[in-house]
């Protein structure tokens, strides 16, 4: 594959704009800026924002997230901020998601990816290790690879 040819500013405003400006209060330049935002509260609206945006039904959105459908569902109802991880949870989550994408060139197709056994998880599917810490960095670190054609 050859390198996406979105910057990193686009990358992130896309996320911004993707999740809802209305929740992501603050720049996005880097992965860093999730903690600061995650620490001022995001309302649980955004989570509709993330499911809409990937076209995620509540069920396996609620799996990533390490938490049940009925507690998505009060968080929600209730308006209320969601905690600091798991904020930040849901940002790295949506980070991936919009870099696998972009690598492959459509949701479509990353999604197809995320859940195809890969050798260089052992043989795991990608979807798999999204729901366990560390995981996500280390399906990132598989897209790098595929970004830059470095992995075969």
């Amino acid at each position: 594959m050859i390198p996406t040819t979105k910057t990193t500013t686009e990358h992130y405003r896309n996320l911004t704009n993707l999740l809802g400006k209305e929740y992501v209060k603050g720049k996005v330049e880097s992965s860093f800026d999730f903690l600061l935002i995650a620490t001022q509260g995001v309302n649980a609206n955004i989570i509709k924002n993330f499911r809409d945006g990937f076209n995620l039904s509540l069920e396996a959105t609620a799996r990533m997230l390490n938490t049940s459908e009925p507690t998505i569902y009060r968080w929600t109802r209730d308006n209320r901020n969601l905690d600091r991880n798991f904020t930040i949870k849901l940002f790295e989550v949506a980070d991936l998601f919009l870099y696998g994408s972009e690598v492959f060139g459509s949701q479509e197709n990353f999604f197809k990816w995320l859940n195809l056994p890969n050798a260089a998880l052992g043989g795991m599917e990608p979807q798999a290790l999204i729901e366990i810490p560390e995981g996500i960095s280390k399906v990132k670190d598989i897209l790098g690879r595929i970004e830059y054609g470095v992995y075969s």
